[in-house]
């Protein structure tokens, strides 16, 4: 990792922060004046840059510029005193990724560069990664189609709606867009609205004034500011509040718009790019979605096809997605047969490109030998098929098993998640004591956990966790005749906390003692 620069005349100030910077193993370098941190520019660049505004000679604001043309993503911390409020919001106006005021408190300014290096890395492994990997694969012509409508729009700045299923590369299309844009050389910045809870987004899009609300300690730019001259990125537009479906159309309007808390009008100059997986058509019917938004963000639409509408291309990208995960797990990349590889074409994979790329990651760590076969699959992906994974069980890593671990039979009832979505039954197969040994019921554990994680699904540990607590529960009541009471004794927890879990689980056939 690079330094984190200091430039700073007061010597105190540089001790200060090179000390406290120290104590959390971040290497600094310090100046003490613009030009000499200006000449180091030539030949080195900090991970995050801290400089004071007003200093004898060139002043903070013009090496924020210089750094800025040079080095876009580079987080900029300003060092202000409260009487330089105005070079404060002169400041963000050039970039800056936050202000320290004088005197400040040192642990929230380590902190505060803390939050900057968090940022500084993101952008070297987003820049990194596309340095790395092709932007798009695809060699069919549903592909094809899409690759020339990013063609045609490299030159443009207007509006783009992104729509296609989870998982289709909506992303990826939008940072081909920006980096084949007039705005390449500016920031892309990307927001998933449906993961920012509501209270919140407002703030992340628009930003907030110092005192907006409880916590709001600092004044803070939001993804608008960020992406000023550049590309912003919303995805899952569809589920963006309806209160704040009236701010961004009057972003979209007029180009204006105010930090939370904030009286001062800021100019947005941003390329908007929305993706959703909905029907925003149906979103708008069912009086979800506004209206004129919706025309406002459906300018170009763009739809990118399925992975069912472009089967050819599953090999490429398998191939692919194999290399990538064996280069980050430092092994050897898998081969699959010419006869899996059709089997794996010829499926319906409904999380489309990311359920591919978790199936592979998910081969690379499990399939026993370096050619896959039919059999080595997710058992999942395999049932109805013909191939019966019992024939051939899975690899299982164990904390608690040997080095060559028992073979593991699938749980009929085991609640396993399917990679199209569709679920079995709920609850774990329940075999009698005695029939399956402690290992093995671990080992099928910990298959069910690969297989979820593999077909892509959320919150595999709350789901197991729920599952594993309805298993224990419901086998104590039948062990007691359904007595709550005398149950939660048995299993070491107080009564409350059965009769809860009872109540959340659903669990019927329990009754007082």
């Amino acid at each position: 990792m690079k330094p984190i620069w200091i430039v700073d005349d007061d010597e105190s100030i540089r001790w200060v922060l090179e000390k406290a910077l120290a104590r959390e193993n971040l290497a600094t370098k310090s100046f003490s004046n613009v030009q000499d941190a200006m000449a180091a520019l030539q030949t080195s660049t900090p991970q995050v840059l801290i400089s004071d505004i007003r200093m004898p000679g060139e002043s903070g604001l013009a090496l924020l510029q210089a750094v800025k043309a040079r080095h876009p993503g580079l987080p900029v911390i300003i060092i202000t005193a409260f009487s330089d409020l105005d070079s404060a919001v002169a400041a963000f106006q050039g970039g800056a990724f936050e202000y320290l005021a004088k005197p400040f408190d040192v642990d929230k300014a380590v902190e505060l560069i803390r939050r900057a290096l968090e940022e500084s890395l993101r952008e070297a492994s987003v820049e990194q990664d596309t340095a790395e990997t092709p932007e798009i694969l695809g060699q069919a012509p549903a592909m094809q189609d899409v690759f020339r409508a990013i063609g045609r729009l490299s030159q443009s700045n207007v509006t783009v709606l992104i729509t296609g299923e989870s998982g289709t590369g909506k992303e990826l299309v939008a940072r081909a867009l920006h980096k084949h844009s007039p705005r390449a050389a500016q920031p892309f910045i990307a927001l998933n609205t449906a993961a920012i809870p509501k209270d919140l987004l407002e703030s992340e899009l628009f930003g907030h004034e110092r005192g907006a609300f409880t916590g709001a300690q600092a004044t803070r730019r939001g993804r608008f500011e960020q992406a000023e001259n550049g590309t912003l990125f919303l995805d899952e537009i569809g589920d963006m509040p309806f209160d704040l479906q009236t701010r961004l159309l009057r972003v979209l309007s007029d180009g204006h718009f105010y930090r939370v808390g904030g009286h001062q009008p800021l100019k947005a100059n941003v390329r908007v790019i929305a993706a959703t997986h909905q029907n925003l058509e149906q979103r708008v019917r069912d009086g979800l979605f506004r209206e004129d938004l919706y025309h406002r963000l459906n300018v170009i639409r763009l739809r990118l096809p399925s992975l069912r509408e472009r089967r050819e291309d599953i090999p490429i990208l398998a191939r692919f997605f194999l290399t990538q995960s064996a280069k980050q797990l430092g092994v050897e990349a898998k081969r699959m047969s010419e006869h899996a590889m059709q089997f794996l074409s010829g499926l319906d994979l409904q999380g489309n490109v990311r359920q591919l790329e978790n199936l592979c990651n998910w081969i690379t760590v499990m399939a026993p030998g370096q050619t896959v076969e039919v059999k080595d699959l997710p058992q999942d992906l395999t049932e109805g098929h013909g191939f019966a994974q019992s024939a051939a069980p899975m690899p299982v890593f164990s904390a608690t098993a040997t080095q060559n671990p028992p073979p593991v039979a699938p749980a009929p009832d085991s609640g396993a998640i399917a990679a199209n979505g569709s679920t079995h039954h709920d609850g774990f197969a329940s075999p009698m004591a005695g029939e399956v040994d402690k290992a093995s019921w671990i080992a099928l554990l910990e298959t069910e956990a690969a297989t979820m994680l593999a077909a892509g699904r959320p919150e595999v540990m709350d789901a197991l966790g729920r599952q594993f607590e309805s298993a224990l529960i419901k086998t104590a009541l039948k062990h007691t005749h359904g007595r709550k009471n005398d149950a939660a004794v048995r299993l070491g927890i107080g009564r409350n906390t059965i009769t809860r879990k009872i109540h959340e689980l659903g669990i019927d056939g329990a009754k007082d003692d």
